[in-house]
């Protein structure tokens, strides 16, 4: 292991590993396999990286993503680090000169997509030099029923009968006991020591709000709590995400979308400006994301309710890779419930396959309305325990949980009689409308104003009932069906009706939990008052030395680094060295600039 700790500190800049890296990287240098499940930005790159500096030969990683691999080879050649990549992206000539390097031991890394890999011609290569480990990233792609699945990842099972002496290390940071175990099936990794480290994320606030004008809702978050920072802004829909970008960009927000329908050069060069510009948001549908290792994100907002809480924990996960404090919020509302709802009704599968897909929406919906901690109720998910956190909405203001049970027996009933007695199905606009007692238009052509539930709940409002909708569709006790989301009784409704059921529901609080966000932030985004314009100066020279290399700012060092020099304003290039993050080819590179930065504010 001195090794591997001497590497750590003189490529990567770090003088001791962090949780499980310790024991992963030395059971891997024995030539061990592994399976690692940790969060983003919990440090899984080092857990392959490091081996593959120390091992004979070349790491070879399969990452699904080819749009990023250039990035994450910048980011090792940066370091000091021989990496190269191999992907359809290259011309001949580029793949012929990774390809040589490869055979001639001069790579310490080389990374591929599953579908090279699949291909005899990548095997044969393979087989001309030598390999010090398989490192499997985003090993979740191997679930058949989970929401990034690539048929490819499945073919990965036979790298250990080819090359059964080289150790293989399985990474994911987004897995359930299931899918954990379907990697370990699926990849034949059934003797390889498992590491299963803590899901939680301390740094991310996790916060979900009721839906009123949600695009006006995300505007006012990224005003008062997160004006010129990088963040994600995901939605369901193409056509969401174009209207939600342009909302932002006349409001003054400098922002960009990208969803399946651009064109490759435009998804290409948004994502490249994503990852190389400060304080760029991008809206997206769930496409976006996955392999991005821009540490400064400071935000990831959803306009729409996510179809699992692993895509929610993997999407909103992308916020604070560097510890600094970030921001989770999701804007979520009856009509959530409803299109998801139908969704699954429509979804393309057996009986059996939108069983599962209920039972994510189920869980997903449970993380929504819950009167106790976020954070526990996430770790619950994953098979962990955890205690109140203390900085998620539901801890800093508290909601109520009311008994329901009257209020949900007369919109079942409503639902009732109007199905039974009159032979119609309404959606829950229409049902509100009667149950407060509304001479509509519609009411009237129906004459439902002589049902005997017509005004019968007048001590809710109108956004009250709809509450009680989305939660009572949240807890199987009504459904929807059709394109107008009209609602239908469950066979547990009868429970309710027969007064053999109580109904718990939550009551959202009075005030907003902004004001108490932005009162509990951490200590951890503050510097000293002194500190800030250095860290800014050193921003400003970072951006440009970025752009003069044409890679990505956090490359060169990141926010965290920064914010550490910006702190104990270094004055010699041995000081330099002792700031975690500056390694001896950073330090090299970039040491007398640094030094030069800060003394050029004095």
């Amino acid at each position: 292991m001195s090794d591997a700790l001497q590497a750590l500190r003189r490529v990567f800049g770090y003088d001791s590993f962090r949780g499980d890296q310790e024991a992963i990287v030395e059971h891997v240098i024995g030539g061990g396999d592994a399976v690692v499940l940790m969060p983003t930005g919990g440090g899984k790159s080092l857990c392959y990286q490091i081996p593959s500096l120390v091992r004979p030969g070349t790491g070879v990683v399969v990452s699904p993503l080819i749009a990023l691999m250039q990035d994450q080879v910048d980011a090792l050649l940066a370091v000091g680090v021989r990496a190269g990549f191999l992907n359809s992206s290259q011309d001949f000539e580029q793949r012929r000169e990774v390809e040589a390097a490869f055979v001639a031991g001069e790579l310490d890394l080389l990374y591929l997509a599953p579908e090279r890999l699949s291909m005899e011609s990548t095997r044969n290569l393979l087989d001309r030099g030598k390999v010090a480990l398989f490192a499997i990233d985003e090993a979740h792609c191997v679930s058949q029923w989970g929401h990034d699945f690539r048929p490819d990842y499945l073919g990965l099972s036979e790298l250990h009968e080819r090359w059964p002496d080289v150790p293989r290390i399985a990474l994911t940071a987004t897995a359930t006991k299931a899918t954990h175990a379907e990697i370990v099936s699926r990849l034949n990794l059934g003797e390889a020591r498992q590491f299963v480290a803590s899901f939680d994320r301390p740094n991310i606030q996790y916060r979900i709000a009721p839906k009123a004008e949600p695009k006006k809702q995300l505007l006012d978050l990224i005003r008062t709590e997160h004006p010129g920072d990088a963040g994600i802004v995901y939605c369901l829909s193409r056509n969401s995400v174009e209207k939600t970008a342009e909302f932002l960009v006349a409001n003054g927000i400098s922002a960009v979308p990208y969803h399946a329908g651009l064109d490759s050069r435009t998804r290409a060069r948004n994502q490249a400006r994503f990852l190389r510009e400060d304080g760029l948001v991008v809206v997206a549908t769930i496409a976006f994301g996955m392999g991005i290792d821009k540490p400064d994100v400071r935000f990831v907002a959803h306009l729409d309710l996510p179809k699992s809480v692993e895509g929610y924990y993997q999407e909103t996960g992308r916020a604070g890779r560097d510890g600094l404090p970030s921001t989770a919020w999701l804007a979520y509302g009856l009509q959530d419930v409803v299109q998801q709802r139908r969704m699954i009704q429509t979804s393309e599968g057996d009986d059996a396959h939108r069983r599962r897909l209920s039972q994510h929406l189920d869980a997903m919906l449970a993380l929504c309305e819950t009167v106790e901690c976020r954070r526990v109720q996430l770790l619950n998910y994953f098979g962990q325990s955890g205690q109140p956190c203390g900085n998620c909405d539901t801890c800093l203001t508290p909601p109520e949980s009311w008994d329901g049970t009257i209020a949900a027996q007369k919109l079942l009933s409503a639902v009732y009689r109007l199905q039974h007695e009159r032979g119609q199905k309404f959606g829950a606009g229409q049902v509100i409308d009667i149950l407060l007692g509304k001479q509509t238009p519609k009411v009237t052509q129906h004459r439902h104003d002589q049902l005997t539930v017509f005004g019968v709940g007048q001590e809710l409002s109108e956004s009250e009932w709809r509450g009680v909708v989305r939660q009572l569709l949240a807890q199987g006790l009504l459904a929807v069906e059709g394109d107008y989301g009209t609602l239908l009784l469950t066979e547990a409704s009868a429970e309710v009706l027969g007064r053999k059921r109580e109904v718990r529901m939550r009551r959202e609080p009075k005030r907003a939990a902004r004001a108490a966000a932005a009162a509990k932030r951490k200590p951890a985004a503050e510097m000293p008052e002194e500190a800030r314009p250095v860290f800014e100066r050193l921003r400003a020279w970072r951006f440009e030395e970025a752009k003069n290399q044409g890679v990505p700012a956090y490359i060169v060092f990141s926010d965290a680094t920064l914010r550490q020099i910006a702190t104990e304003q270094p004055s010699t290039l041995d000081e330099l060295a002792g700031v975690s993050g500056v390694g001896e080819n950073k330090l090299a590179k970039y040491g007398e600039q640094v030094l030069a930065t800060l003394a050029g504010g004095e």
